[in-house]
């Protein structure tokens, strides 16, 4: 017997990282794009409640994709870096952004309304950047002799744009579910009432960007429609989703809308990598170009196995003690 092949394996550590990342930090960017739409300022109070036990706590999933992907495929990151220098900039500005404003905001009186600005569009700014890098993402890189050799600009297409807008839409659904789950009263009616116009909106720009994708990527095409395949399950059980979603909301179930986006993220996620796999830059280099050496992978490896059990631990941890509903008179701060 062999050794273990390391490539596949931090393939899967990068994975989880990124999804883990995307459903739990995605809520919480959702409630910040939600934030101007709020019914009044004691609803905006509570719909930062919700997530500033948590909000920090769920980046921690960003920081280990991110360093495990420079770890572990350095390949990768000296192509994209530079292929999505841009939007990975406004990425981390509107992280800092929203970061900064769930401490002054509490803080302040007379300029709340400016921390207010900076929570939403610092929310909104990461949300975009995140959705355009993906769109690029699936687009490819031009590169040669292993280097990016195109614009700085090269990620922002009218594709990408759509992308960008589509994950606005699903993390502004994934907060709205959240606030279904976490609040009551008034704030929770309005989650309930905009939960359905979000969902239509996600399935709207998913639907066209289905449509869209295979005429700019080849790979797509031919892994989806030249053969009968197992992944077409996959847009099956997004479709479960949505009708779960719509279903718990007209029922006015609590738990299951967020579980069901959740799911709804999961499946996209996993038919992007579906699509994808085994390149991890588009269109030319796979997983085993882009990869470190065994030694460094293994080395590497060690350390994950001791952080991600202690991240999954305090993480569970956290939420079981703010678990339950969040009201005015109860709240984090």
């Amino acid at each position: 017997m062999g050794p273990i092949d390391l490539v596949i394996v931090w393939s899967f550590i990068i994975g989880f990282g990124v999804i883990m990342y995307v459903v739990m930090d995605g809520f919480d960017l959702g409630v910040g794009i939600l934030f101007p739409f709020a019914p009044n300022e004691e609803s905006r109070d509570i719909m930062m409640n919700t997530v500033a036990p948590v909000w920090d706590g769920n980046e921690t999933w960003l920081v280990l994709g991110g360093a495990g992907l420079f770890a572990a495929f350095p390949l990768v990151y000296s192509i994209l870096m530079p292929a999505l220098y841009i939007g990975v900039f406004l990425l981390l500005a509107g992280l800092i952004f929203r970061g900064v404003a769930f401490e002054f905001r509490f803080k302040a009186n007379t300029s709340r309304y400016l921390w207010n600005w900076a929570f939403a569009g610092g929310s909104t700014v990461a949300s975009f950047a995140q959705g355009a890098v993906v769109g690029a993402y699936i687009e490819g890189f031009d590169t040669a002799d292993r280097v990016f050799v195109g614009g700085p600009f090269d990620w922002l297409t009218p594709f990408s744009i759509l992308t960008g807008f589509g994950l606005l839409a699903g993390y502004a659904l994934l907060g709205s579910t959240w606030l279904i789950l976490k609040t009551e009263g008034e704030l929770q009616a309005w989650a309930y009432r905009i939960a359905t116009p979000l969902l239509v909106a996600v399935l709207v720009v998913f639907a066209i960007i289905g449509i869209w994708t295979p005429f700019v990527d080849q790979m797509v095409r031919e892994r989806w429609f030249n053969s009968l395949s197992i992944i077409w399950i996959l847009p099956v059980l997004t479709a479960l989703c949505a009708f779960q979603i719509y279903r718990s909301v007209r029922k006015r179930y609590e738990a299951r809308p967020f579980l069901a986006t959740m799911g709804l993220f999961v499946l996209t996620y996993l038919g992007l990598l579906v699509s994808r796999w085994p390149y991890v830059v588009p269109p030319e280099y796979t997983v085993w170009d882009a990869a470190s050496s065994y030694d460094s992978q293994l080395f590497l490896l060690v350390g994950v196995l001791f952080v991600v059990p202690v991240v999954l631990a305090y993480t569970a941890w956290t939420y079981w003690v703010f678990r339950g509903k969040v009201t005015a008179d109860s709240g984090y701060h």
